[in-house]
């Protein structure tokens, strides 16, 4: 047959641009993310503090959700109510939180330096003791002080103390430790922090890459570098683990009043598409936002309005591709997982029928005309559904 190009693999500069977009776009997240991260003062953090807001969340949901209510709360299909609660109940007793983080930030405030290292101390004893009876969550580490603060030893040295405590005390890191990195006003102080992790992860004799973290985007001069820095991934040497969405402080930095500093409002959807945009295929996770509230009273109307107010929120992100979010109070326990539980159970059947139909090269119920994107896509939401539902760590996420 006849051709007019000599030489069909002969594309100058190409095998340079395949190597930069491997180490650029690696993929999407691999393997388990949690549907959460559950934030506890560093002065109220201790061993039991996982089982406690498990416990508390449990009282809540015998004490205010019966199964002939769970449906009109959180507006469910009837058939689904009884299970979903089963669910619910179950998940509170085995692994009520996911991920934790001992807070030093915005949840501690500033402290004199005696009082935040002896903190940091106790943390560091705190999940050493959890991790040697079976109860530190699969996912857990500090959030310290921003560099923007203008301290940024503070922050340095109430991470080293924790780390070298929990270390020294655990015989090891124990697994699924990441610090949150918060308030990331220069490109710069990212860089930095890595150059810290590594250092530290040296003198700790650590395996190299065992300290990741996760950068909080909560001001618009973030999701500018983020827009303009294509290559920021790669530059920190795999360290950056996620990026968590700050709804209050961004709203603030907005100059949004306070009635208006919500997860949905149309500047935090555009802050999350920026994140969603400059870090698809990176592998950095992506998480939302919070829900900064809790029941006014222990009367059952108000502790039903706290839950349907963060399922809207939690169903927000949920419909916009975020499947991770903040929970600030064990009453959001329960609205988390019902409304997770629901999001995936709604769509369960459907996905894995058009999946089969794809590969089974037959037209999907309804005249659906199925892409590979869109399946490989349906395919990851399975998976996703798999690990929430059943809490199981799938090895891959995609076909």
């Amino acid at each position: 047959m006849r051709t007019t190009l000599g030489g069909h693999d002969d594309v100058p500069g190409f095998a340079a641009a395949y190597r930069e977009q491997s180490e650029r776009f690696p993929g999407p997240p691999a393997g388990w993310q949690p549907v959460h991260t559950v934030y506890v003062p560093a002065g109220a953090f201790g061993p039991g503090t996982a089982r406690e807001w498990g416990d508390a969340a449990l009282v809540l949901l015998e004490r205010h959700l019966p199964a002939a209510s769970l449906a009109e709360v959180f507006g469910l299909p009837r058939d689904l109510a009884a299970d979903i609660r089963d669910r619910v109940a179950r998940k509170l007793a085995a692994e009520p939180v996911e991920d934790l983080r001992v807070d030093f930030e915005d949840g501690y405030g500033v402290r004199p330096d005696a009082e935040e290292d002896a903190h940091a101390v106790a943390a560091a004893e705190s999940v050493a003791a959890a991790h040697g009876d079976g109860t530190l969550p699969r996912r857990w580490g500090p959030r310290v002080k921003s560099f923007a603060d203008g301290d940024p030893g503070r922050s340095l040295r109430t991470l080293d103390l924790f780390l070298t405590g929990v270390v020294d005390r655990a015989g090891g890191l124990p697994p699924g430790f990441t610090v949150t990195f918060p308030k990331v006003l220069m490109e710069a102080y990212l860089r930095q922090f890595a150059d810290r992790l590594a250092a530290i992860e040296a003198g700790l004799a650590l395996g190299g890459g065992a300290l990741r973290f996760e950068m909080q985007v909560e001001a618009p001069q973030t999701v500018l570098f983020l827009q303009r820095s294509p290559d920021l991934v790669a530059s920190l040497g795999g360290r950056l683990a996620a990026a968590h969405f700050g709804v209050f402080d961004y709203t603030a930095a907005c100059g949004l009043p306070p009635a208006e500093q919500r997860l949905d409002h149309p500047v935090c959807d555009h802050a999350r598409e920026v994140m969603r945009t400059t870090l698809a295929g990176t592998g950095v996770e992506l998480s939302d936002g919070s829900l900064a509230a809790a029941p006014a009273s222990d009367a059952t109307a108000d502790v039903h309005a706290l839950w349907r107010a963060h399922a809207t929120t939690v169903r927000h992100s949920l419909r916009n591709g975020f499947h991770q979010g903040w929970d600030m109070h064990p009453s959001h326990l329960v609205s988390r997982y019902a409304t997770v539980y629901a999001f995936h159970l709604a769509t369960y059947a459907p996905y894995a029928a058009r999946v089969a139909a794809w590969q089974a090269r037959s037209e999907a119920g309804g005249g659906v005309l199925d892409e590979p994107a869109t399946v490989k896509t349906l395919t990851a939401a399975l998976h996703r559904a798999e690990s929430a539902l059943d809490g199981t760590e799938p090895d891959d996420t995609g076909l």
